[in-house]
């Protein structure tokens, strides 16, 4: 049972505010490609691999940095930093999980299985990128966007432009909440010589993240004028708006507690965003 409980913290599964950012571009996929009736099926798969590749993706994570987090006050305590769980047992939980995300996307259409293989490279290889890429949170926000092509061309068989405009806001807001995330960690990625977007934009972290805020909602916009979408799905955007403004407050002063806190409330700005889609499909 305590193996379990060790294996439960290495997949994150504890905090499960990353599994959450992942899967809310990927429901607003979902419901665009079907029109407000995605098929249950499909639901059901992308919730479950989301979750698998979430976890995976963090397990990864611990194996690339395992070597750096013993040094970074945040991230000592994980099981494989503090050597609860050994390296062969965290290759091993990594494969188990990612095999399980690939045989729930053997069941959908070729071409959904076709672009589950660079989403895989592109989870396997993000924990590296830190090391010599000045800004991995752009990494992270493909990475993070790959099940938006995935879930159209699961519920339609073809991955329209709409996908790729979604793809890019969703890649906007993921290096916003990322930088909010990586301003707690700006200290210790010096001192270990690791590259962030924090460090890279400096004193400019602030109004960078809100550019990158406005840059997502903009291009959601367009995505809501090309799919026909109304009033609902404005207010939705309104929220997630009024929340980026929130998220600037908290973060103006680089508290690292508040900066943290501005991260994990990304998951409304998610989910304002989906609800708006959802009521604007439900109300026609």
């Amino acid at each position: 049972m305590n193996r379990l409980r060790l294996y439960w913290r290495l997949m994150r599964l504890d905090k499960p505010i990353g599994a959450l950012l992942l899967l809310w571009p990927t429901l607003w996929a979902l419901w665009l490609a079907g029109r407000g009736h995605p098929a249950p099926a499909n639901i059901g798969v992308f919730l479950a691999g989301t979750l698998l590749m979430r976890s995976a993706g963090c397990v990864m994570n611990d194996l690339a940095d395992r070597d750096l987090d013993p040094h970074v006050k945040r991230t000592a305590a994980r099981p494989l930093a503090a050597g609860e769980v050994s390296v062969g047992e965290a290759v091993r939980l990594a494969l188990f999980l990612s095999l399980a995300a690939f045989a729930l996307v053997w069941t959908r259409n070729g071409l959904t299985l076709l672009l589950s293989l660079p989403a895989l490279f592109l989870a396997a290889s993000y924990p590296l990128t830190k090391r010599f890429f000045p800004l991995p949170q752009a990494y992270l926000g493909i990475a993070f966007g790959f099940g938006i092509p995935m879930a159209f061309a699961a519920e339609t068989g073809t991955v329209p432009a709409l996908a790729w405009i979604l793809m890019a806001a969703n890649l906007f807001w993921t290096i916003a909440y990322d930088t909010e995330y990586a301003m707690v960690d700006r200290d210790d990625d010096r001192h270990l010589g690791v590259h962030s977007s924090a460090l890279l934009f400096g004193r400019w972290d602030v109004a960078a993240v809100g550019l990158c805020y406005a840059a997502a909602l903009a291009i959601l916009w367009r995505v809501g004028i090309r799919a026909d979408l109304g009033i609902p799905y404005d207010l939705g955007l309104v929220a997630a708006a009024a929340l980026s403004v929130h998220h600037l407050r908290l973060i103006r002063t680089r508290e690292r507690m508040r900066c943290f806190r501005a991260f994990l409330h990304n998951n409304w700005w998610g989910a304002a965003v989906f609800l708006g889609v959802v009521v604007d499909f439900a109300v026609r």
